[in-house]
């Protein structure tokens, strides 16, 4: 997997600094007028004519590294306060909010140049994200991907931190996929970049929502938050309709939250559904273990669909999807043949076969709504017992912890409690707080993880489920201030081996 960041080193921009500052309104600008030859907001990154923005991190700020930026060549500072340095240093109120218009101008507006699709809500955004990106490369298009798993452009792949990269990295990735010819790029936006203007600058063409359960609330505080949050994708939308390049929303009609976000959009809706009507529908559901079909409804035609994907939400998630690419132009029957041959996303409702005979699946299921859907799907198929390990973060929302015991409980034969990245917190003290929403029932408590995967295994007998939730494509535990390696799957395969 490639470890250097998209366009370091291959695209090259400049810009003088009076002419990038332009985009900032009534700044004073300094005496003297440098060429910029990047814009950085890491000191050690720093090369020679580079623009330092000083960013107020959670744990960092900034400004204690703006001397150490002037000493490795940088023309300018960027920053919210007057720090000592013999270079010009440019004051804003906001230097996030500064860095993303910056960055949009320095890089030449590239987001302006592609379709640009963004994906929120609280689950779903990543397989969704998958269908439609495939779905754009099968009509032969040359696409880019932003999201949880990963970044790509075209076939090369590089690791991501966050699901919605910062400001700066994002026009920095639009700009490299400008220059590598991508035609349409398909993005995760997550609740926390929107409120925070990570995606300030990004002109998108198409918004989707999936769906809004309780989950971040340790950061929204409120579920009514956590919505409003949402509903800024749909907003900054924009109030025109550009016919050359038409914008759209794709809400999830079953969804109460698009009645605000459709409220909140000034451009044309589109609505798919399975319990309300709906432009896309789907009708006549049929799941089994191995997947689902069902008859789409679109505004023109019905037609059979006979998904690799098993479950409800994957129906939802492939209704959004295939929306998304109607409305941008790709024939049905196109969109149609991809959907059917979609095998799924890692980590997403992924079997581990070790030559069992038992399932073992593996998925992200991390919030409520999440673990209950993957567990209503579970029990349309399975013939016997259902385990589920599951555990829950820490240094997270804590108000979900009884509730994902409470489900656990009410939907598998055998809920197993375990850790989940605990973090700083006592993994014990986790466990207390999801045992507090299951008094009196039947469940069991295994802090080690890779223990608690173990026993669901060594117990299950032929024609039984397990399930492992929670951590789907992850491939570390963070105990503490540590980052362990552990991969659910690999753990799950090296059990069925051992027994």
């Amino acid at each position: 997997m490639q470890q250097q960041g998209f366009g370091t080193g291959r695209v090259g921009s400049k810009m003088k600094l009076h002419t990038l500052l332009e985009a900032l309104p009534f700044v004073k600008m300094p005496a003297v007028n440098p060429e910029i030859t990047e814009l950085v907001q890491d000191n050690r990154l720093v090369t020679k004519n580079s623009l330092f923005i000083c960013i107020k991190g959670y744990t960092v700020d900034g400004h204690k590294f703006a001397v150490d930026a002037a000493k490795r060549g940088a023309a300018a500072i960027l920053a919210e306060k007057p720090v000592d340095v013999d270079i010009p240093v440019i004051i804003v109120r906001n230097t996030k909010r500064a860095m993303a218009l910056l960055a949009d101008r320095f890089y030449g507006q590239p987001s302006r140049k592609f379709r640009l699709v963004g994906i929120t809500g609280t689950n779903g955004k990543t397989t969704t994200s998958h269908i439609i990106e495939k779905i754009y490369r099968d009509a032969g298009r040359t696409t880019g991907l932003i999201g949880t798993m990963y970044m790509k452009i075209g076939d090369e792949t590089l690791e991501t931190k966050n699901t919605t990269p910062d400001s700066l990295t994002l026009q920095k990735t639009f700009h490299e996929m400008n220059a590598r010819g991508v035609t349409d790029c398909v993005m995760e936006v997550s609740s926390h970049s929107l409120v925070e203007g990570r995606v300030h600058g990004c002109d998108y063409d198409i918004a989707v929502f999936t769906n809004l359960t309780q989950d971040h609330l340790d950061y929204h505080k409120t579920m009514a938050e956590y919505r409003r949050a949402k509903s800024l994708l749909f907003s900054q939308l924009g109030n025109s309709c550009p016919q050359d390049k038409p914008k759209y929303a794709i809400l999830n009609a079953d969804d109460a939250a698009s009645k605000e976000f459709e409220q909140v959009t000034a451009v044309p809706v589109i609505t798919y559904g399975i319990d309300h009507d709906a432009d896309f529908m789907a009708e006549n559901i049929d799941m089994h273990a191995r997947g689902t079909t069902f008859t789409l409804v679109t505004p023109f035609e019905k037609r059979e669909v006979r998904l690799k994907l098993a479950g409800k939400f994957s129906v939802y998630n492939m209704l959004a999807a295939i929306a998304a690419g109607v409305v941008s132009g790709v024939p049905l029957d196109s969109v149609i043949k991809t959907a059917e041959a979609m095998e799924g996303v890692r980590g997403r409702f992924e079997l581990v076969n070790g030559g069992q005979d038992f399932s073992v699946i593996v998925d992200y299921a991390h919030t409520p709504d999440s673990l209950e859907n993957v567990l209503k799907t579970i029990r349309q198929f399975a013939r016997k017992k259902i385990f589920v390990v599951v555990g829950c973060g820490g240094d997270r929302d804590k108000t979900k912890r009884p509730v994902m015991a409470q489900i656990a409980c009410k939907y598998a034969h055998y809920p197993i409690f375990t850790s989940d990245n605990p973090r700083s917190e006592d993994p014990l003290a986790i466990l207390r707080e999801m045992e507090k929403g299951v008094e009196g029932e039947q469940y069991e408590c295994i802090p080690d993880r890779r223990e608690a995967i173990k026993t669901a295994i060594f117990r299950a007998e032929a024609g039984d489920v397990v399930l492992i939730a929670g951590k789907g494509h992850e491939t570390y535990q963070i105990i503490g201030n540590e980052v362990h390696h552990f991969d659910d799957r690999e753990v799950a395969l090296e059990m069925i081996k051992e027994r």
